[in-house]
């Protein structure tokens, strides 16, 4: 796929939208700070991978679907803290 089609973007309204009418503020809790940085790295890092295979198999959509996920990981782990990135805000919005 090479163009992202209505219904496509509809979609992912659809459920980004569910998503943030779902959402609640958690109740502070204690955290592994290591295990938890570890999980969001991991994911950031399944979701790049999974880019490359999109990418590979043609399907450009997806790939950038994937490489905003895996980037929106890094940028979530970097501002709670999780992720020393040395202040750069033109890799991340910690600022």
């Amino acid at each position: 796929m090479r163009q992202i089609t209505d219904s496509r973007l509809e979609k992912y309204f659809d459920v980004t939208g569910r998503a943030l009418k779902k959402v609640k503020i958690a109740r502070e809790k204690r955290i592994d700070w290591k295990a938890s940085a570890e999980d969001f790295l991991d994911m950031a890092t399944r979701y790049f991978e999974d880019a490359k295979h999109f990418r590979d198999k043609g399907d450009i959509v997806t790939a950038f679907a994937a490489l905003n996920y895996a980037h929106g990981w890094l940028d979530a782990g970097a501002r709670l803290g999780l992720f020393d990135v040395d202040h750069d805000s033109e890799l991340f919005t910690v600022d």
